[in-house]
C-alpha cells in the first residue's frame, strides 16, 4: 500500500509558548542543522512507500527554518520523488516569514500557509508569549499574497485570561477583513507543564466557561456573513468551486477544507516524520521519540527514531475512525465508513447513535449519521460512545 499523506514535525520555536504543550523547543542553530540531516535521512526511510497527496510542515515553527534549511529539504524531496502534492501546508509565525522565504516556499511547491496569529491585541500576545506584534501579521498576510498563495489559514485562540467579548469582536473583524480562505479558532486549554496552567492553579484568574460559548457562537456567526462554513470543531472553510477538487469527494465538506486534516478524521493512512512525530500505517500506529538529539541519533545509525508502536484489533480501529469522523460537521457517510473500515456503522454502533440523536447531539438519515451544532460542542462525549475495546 502507498501512502499518500505525510506529516513533518519541526519542533523548533523562538520561543515557548505560555500555553503550548506540544513537543517544542527553543531554536538552537547546530540542532537545526542536525536534525535537518536526519529529517532527509528519514524522508529516505519512508520514501519507497510514500507518494504525497498532502504533506503539513507543522510544530513548533516551521517558519523558523531558513533558507538554505529549506534549501536542503525541497533538494531532498525532489531526489525522493516527494514532491507535487495537491496540498502543501506549512505552519507560520507572522514573525518568521520574510519576503524571500515566502517566495522560496511557494516555488519549493508549497500552496498553503497556515499563520499562528491567536491575537490582533498586544496585550493578550504579550499574554501568550507569543513573539510577533499585530502589525506583523498584517504584513506577513500581505507578504504570502504577494507571494502567490491563494490559499491561507488564520489561526486564533480564545478564551484567553484577560480577553473580553468586545476585544474578541475588534480580532473578528480585523481578521474576517484579511479575506483568508480557511479559519481555525481554538479554546485555550490548560495542559500541565505550561505556565498558564500553572497560573490557574495559582488563582491568578478563573476559568469563564459561559464567555468561552459566548465567544465560540461569535466566531460562529460573524464568519458565516461573509462565506465560511464549519467543517469540523474548530475549523472552517470557504467554498470555491475549482477545476482540480479535493479527493475526498464529500458535498458537505467545503473545497477549501485542510484536506490534510480531513484525512486524519476519516481515518487515513499517513507518515508522520521527525521528533515526536506519529504514524499510521497498515493499521499500525507508531511515535517517534520526543528528543530531538536521540531522534537524531537513531536516524544518524540508520534507523527510523520509534519509541512505540501498536497494532489495534479491526474492531478497535473502526470504533476510533468512528470517533475521530465525529469531529467532521459532515459525519460519517455509511458506505465510505464501511470503505474505510469494513464495518457497518448502523450495524455495531446502532444503540450509540440512537441515544445520540435521542439526546438532540445527532442527526440520522438514510445515507449519513452527523452530530447536529449541539452536537459537536459535546463531540469528545459522543466519541468516547463509539470507542470499542481492543
Amino acid at each position: 500500500m502507498t501512502v499518500s499523506n505525510l506529516y513533518v514535525h519541526v519542533p523548533f520555536c523562538a520561543r515557548k509558548c505560555e500555553y503550548c504543550a506540544f513537543y517544542s523547543e527553543a531554536s538552537d542553530g547546530e540542532l537545526i542543522n542536525r536534525y535537518v540531516t536526519a529529517l532527509i535521512s528519514e524522508l529516505e526511510l519512508v520514501a519507497p512507500n510514500l507518494k504525497p497527496r498532502t504533506v503539513f510542515f507543522g510544530g513548533g515553527t516551521p517558519s523558523l527554518l531558513n533558507l538554505r534549511q529549506w534549501e536542503q529539504i525541497f533538494g531532498a524531496m525532489d531526489r525522493l520523488g516527494l514532491l507535487g502534492a495537491a496540498e502543501w501546508t506549512v505552519e507560520c509565525n507572522p514573525a518568521t516569514v520574510s519576503a524571500d522565504k515566502a517566495k522560496l516556499l511557494r516555488d519549493g511547491g508549497v500552496n498553503r500557509i497556515s499563520l499562528g496569529v491567536q491575537s490582533l491585541d498586544e496585550t493578550l500576545l504579550d499574554r501568550l508569549g507569543r513573539i510577533h506584534s499585530r502589525g506583523q501579521v498584517f504584513k506577513s498576510f500581505d507578504l504570502l499574497r504577494h507571494a502567490g498563495f491563494d490559499n491561507l489559514n488564520v489561526d486564533l485562540m480564545f478564551a484567553i485570561p484577560g480577553q473580553t467579548l468586545a476585544i474578541w469582536r475588534a480580532t473578528l473583524n480585523e481578521v474576517l477583513a484579511l479575506g483568508s480562505e480557511h479559519l481555525s479558532s481554538y479554546e485555550v486549554i490548560y495542559e500541565e507543564d505550561t505556565p498558564l496552567y500553572e497560573q490557574l492553579r495559582a488563582g491568578r484568574f478563573a476559568v469563564d466557561e459561559d464567555l468561552a460559548g459566548a465567544m465560540y457562537d461569535e466566531w460562529l456567526d460573524r464568519a458565516a456573513t461573509v462565506g465560511f462554513r464549519q467543517y469540523e470543531i474548530a475549523n472552517l472553510a470557504q467554498h470555491r468551486r475549482t477545476d482540480n477538487p479535493p479527493p475526498y469527494c464529500d458535498p458537505e465538506i467545503p473545497d477549501r477544507a485542510c484536506q490534510h486534516n480531513v484525512n486524519y478524521w476519516r481515518g487515513g493512512s499517513f507518515y508522520g516524520v521527525g521528533p515526536s512525530a506519529t504514524s499510521y500505517v497498515a493499521g499500525v500506529r507508531a511515535k517517534n521519540w520526543s528528543n530531538t538529539p536521540l531522534y537524531c541519533e537513531h536516524l544518524e545509525q540508520g534507523r527510523r527514531a520509534i519509541e512505540s508502536s501498536e497494532q489495534l484489533s479491526p474492531l478497535a480501529r473502526a470504533g476510533e475512525t468512528a470517533a475521530f469522523g465525529l469531529r467532521l460537521a459532515a459525519g460519517w457517510p455509511f458506505a465510505e465508513f464501511q470503505r474505510v473500515t469494513g464495518f457497518d456503522l448502523r450495524a455495531g454502533w446502532q444503540d450509540d447513535i440512537q441515544k445520540i440523536v435521542n439526546q438532540g447531539w445527532g442527526r440520522l438519515t438514510p445515507e449519513r449519521f452527523q452530530l447536529t451544532p449541539a452536537g459537536l460542542r459535546f463531540a469528545d462525549a459522543a466519541a468516547e460512545m463509539f470507542l470499542r475495546p481492543d
